[in-house]
């Protein structure tokens, strides 16, 4: 198995949001804010290779929207998703599985592009892994999430045939999956088996180093409660297991393990999935 990390480039987004009742002066030391309050964030997906399947864990919020959206966003780097793919050494088109942990839109945007003006699936020859009750959960969205799963990332996948359902923790041997629901109803979060260690992708479960504390929870989470609950069970088992965790959001860090100390599981180390021997 060999593993890639697929930049699909940087946006930003409120401080408060992204830590909740947090103050703003204890987040900003690992996070710091722009004049207008914002936060960079990175969008790192991670790509499988394994035998025969090319597995991509997640996709962006891809380019399709208006530019009033976008203006939302800040979106900058030069990373991006096709860009990433090719410098891997692949095309869209040889990708087998799109894994998606959940359909907020800065997760499955990339998914789906418009083509000759109509909307296509970007990879045509994978099939798209989403679970029934996430996918009942973003396709009748309460109207605190509503306005991160947007109908033109979603239907698509479905209209086109390629959508199936995760049934079981080992509907794919590459990983199992952890369930959460704080953030949003089952979320996905892939734990992958790679050079004799346990790799987490962490996706909105914790989105960067700065989230490593139990009370830095998203103003963005459902179940904000819930959150911390999982957080604390999922920390303390990495803590004891030495497992690496991927970063989704982190705008500096790859990866990093976390360990035990005298305040709660903190950060241990932190480094780029290379570094992995």
């Amino acid at each position: 198995m060999r593993l890639h990390v697929i930049n699909t480039g940087f946006f930003k987004l409120d401080g408060g949001a992204m830590f909740g009742v947090v103050p703003k002066s204890l987040w900003q030391k690992t996070n710091p804010a722009d004049e207008n309050n914002l936060c960079t964030w990175a969008m790192r997906c991670l790509l499988i290779e394994d035998g025969n399947k090319l597995i991509l864990i997640d996709n962006g919020i891809g380019t399709k929207q208006d530019e009033k959206f976008f203006s939302h966003y800040h979106l900058h780097g030069g990373d991006s998703l096709i860009g990433s793919l090719q410098k891997a050494g692949f095309t869209e088109s040889d990708v087998t599985d799109m894994f998606l942990t959940h359909l907020h839109f800065d997760h499955c945007g990339g998914g789906v592009r418009y083509e000759n003006a109509r909307l296509e699936l970007t990879f045509r020859n994978a099939t798209y892994w989403s679970n029934a009750d996430h996918w009942t959960w973003a396709t009748r969205p309460n109207p605190r999430e509503k306005a991160s799963f947007i109908r033109e990332n979603i239907e698509p996948m479905q209209q086109s045939g390629h959508l199936k359902f995760v049934e079981s923790a080992a509907t794919l041997p590459q990983f199992d999956i952890l369930f959460v629901s704080g953030h949003t109803d089952k979320m996905m979060i892939p734990r992958i088996r790679y050079k004799g260690k346990t790799l987490v992708y962490m996706a909105d479960l914790l989105p960067s180093v700065g989230h490593i504390p139990l009370p830095y929870v998203m103003g963005y989470d459902t179940r904000p409660l819930l959150t911390m609950e999982e957080k604390d069970a999922f920390l303390n088992e990495a803590a004891d297991h030495g497992y690496i965790l991927f970063l989704e959001h982190d705008p500096l860090h790859e990866c990093c393990t976390v360990k035990r100390t005298e305040k709660g599981v903190r950060v241990d180390q932190t480094f780029s999935l290379a570094d992995i021997r």
